[in-house]
């Protein structure tokens, strides 16, 4: 019941409560002045709802994306890890400290990573992206570090591959982190959503003649629900790294590193 109960508050803000009172309060000046028009329900679909759902359908799909990437990004760090534990038969100070530089490295590129996801601030993100790949030029250096322990050339590149995807995963999902839905198709859903059950008043006042007042009201309120909730799944899609949402993708470096022994 709890956890419904968060859903809702994540669907219902400040802009249903905004737009449910214009609406509502349009609605009872066109019932005072005997304002009453027959509007077609088919600008709704196409000014307001296609919009929305078109953005909601785009974010959803950045997000399975950047899914697949992160799993991408854990699966290839775990690998690298591995090849340094188990590929080499060796049990002296050295194997001890490369596997455990593996393994510190690997956490800090997950908080780091973190770090640059759940900040918008411009100057943060430049620096959690530095210091990301200072990080990386680290684990190159660790990589090679297996050379010294034994591992033969082949089986170092291979785990140089599983490096360079590592890298070219991260670059996609920064990509679509900082690329998004158009700002201009936003604002102009934002727009709508305010304009719309306002200038729908006359319709819903034609809706409701002959019934109680009360009742004149469900309509605009119904519109103001459905159109704010939409728009803020769609905001809550928007980023799926913010950490806001419960849709969101939740990067746990200590989890990572505390199941790289398992």
């Amino acid at each position: 019941m709890r956890k419904t109960f968060k859903s809702f508050k994540i669907i219902i803000n400040w802009n249903t409560l905004i737009v449910s009172i214009l609406s509502v309060s349009a609605t009872y000046l066109s019932i005072f002045y005997g304002w009453k028009i027959d509007f077609p329900l088919t600008i709704i679909g196409m000014a307001v709802v296609f919009p929305i759902v078109f953005s909601i359908g785009g974010a959803y799909t950045r997000r399975e994306k950047a899914l697949g990437q992160y799993g991408d990004i854990k699966a290839l760090g775990r690998a690298m890890y591995l090849a340094s534990r188990d590929w080499i038969r060796d049990d002296n100070e050295l194997a001890v400290k490369n596997q455990q530089d593996f393994k510190n490295t690997l956490f800090d590129i997950f908080a780091t990573i973190r770090c640059f996801f759940q900040t918008e601030v411009i100057e943060k993100q430049d620096e959690s992206e530095k210091k990301l790949y200072v990080l990386f030029s680290k684990l190159s250096k660790i990589i090679e570090g297996l050379r010294d322990r034994g591992m033969s050339g082949s089986e170092v590149s291979r785990v140089n591959s599983h490096f360079s995807k590592m890298m070219m995963n991260f670059e996609n999902l920064k990509h679509i982190f900082q690329y998004r839905t158009p700002r201009t198709l936003r604002a102009y859903s934002k727009f709508f959503i305010f304009l719309i059950p306002v200038v729908y008043a006359p319709y819903f006042a034609n809706l409701a003649e002959g019934q109680k007042l009360g009742v004149a009201f469900i309509m605009p309120l119904l519109f103001s629900l459905i159109f704010t909730s939409l728009d803020n799944i769609q905001e809550h899609l928007e980023n799926p790294f913010d950490q806001i949402g419960e849709d969101d993708i939740k990067i746990n470096a200590e989890k990572f590193t505390n199941t790289l022994e398992l």
